[in-house]
């Protein structure tokens, strides 16, 4: 599913949106005022960095999201609905009882575009023969001035229950490490803890806008 479902500063990145108009002196008559366009956001790695695609381990799987995996991902997430309330989301807006097929399918096509776009990378966690998600991991751009960039996951909690989640956990941060041009990366609710993380992305969100 889309890391995109607001509820206490969770579930993927978070935009700030801003403009700035400058000018001095007397306005020209007759002349129109032109806003300029919003800037694009950068990509969140270098152009010639190798974006993982596929990566295998003897206990699981990462592949982006798309698509294609829209019926494993909604059987995964809608299996563990209050446990990612709880653990993940912290709301009770993602997941729940009513999310559509066609609303599985959009999230997944907005995974793929930000990914194809490099601009945040969301992975199933697969099953080795690639029949059942065990979760998803996430990277994305920090909200707060100082990380690279912000990793979240979340396992079924059938799989939370088999003592997946620590395992993940571990393995993405030996992989992000090893494999990723990231210097210094947030961790939410596990390396950082969330009330840490709230307060600094409040105070990021209340800082003016550079111009």
């Amino acid at each position: 599913m889309v890391a995109n479902v607001s509820g206490a500063g969770v579930k993927w990145a978070i935009l700030a949106l801003a403009g700035c108009l400058a000018g001095s002196g007397a306005a020209v008559a007759d002349t129109p005022q032109v806003a300029a366009p919003a800037a694009r956001p950068a990509p969140l790695v270098p152009a010639d960095f190798p974006v993982p695609t596929q990566v295998e381990t003897a206990g699981f799987k990462l592949v982006p999201l798309a698509p294609d995996l829209a019926k494993r991902d909604f059987a995964a997430y809608m299996s563990s609905i209050e446990h990612l309330q709880t653990t993940f989301s912290r709301s009770t807006s993602w997941p729940h009882a009513g999310i559509t097929d066609a609303e599985a399918i959009a999230d997944m096509e907005g995974e793929q575009a930000r990914f194809k776009a490099r601009k945040s990378f969301a992975y199933s966690v697969l099953t080795p023969d690639g029949l059942r998600e065990r979760g998803c991991v996430y990277v994305s751009p920090s909200p707060v001035a100082g990380y690279d960039a912000v990793v979240r996951m979340w396992v079924t909690k059938a799989d939370y229950d088999a003592g997946f989640d620590a395992q993940l956990y571990q393995w993405v941060v030996q992989w992000m490490h090893k494999d990723w041009p990231f210097a210094k990366i947030a961790y939410p609710g596990r390396a950082i803890a969330w009330g840490t993380w709230d307060a600094a992305v409040a105070v990021a969100a209340a800082k003016p806008a550079k111009p």
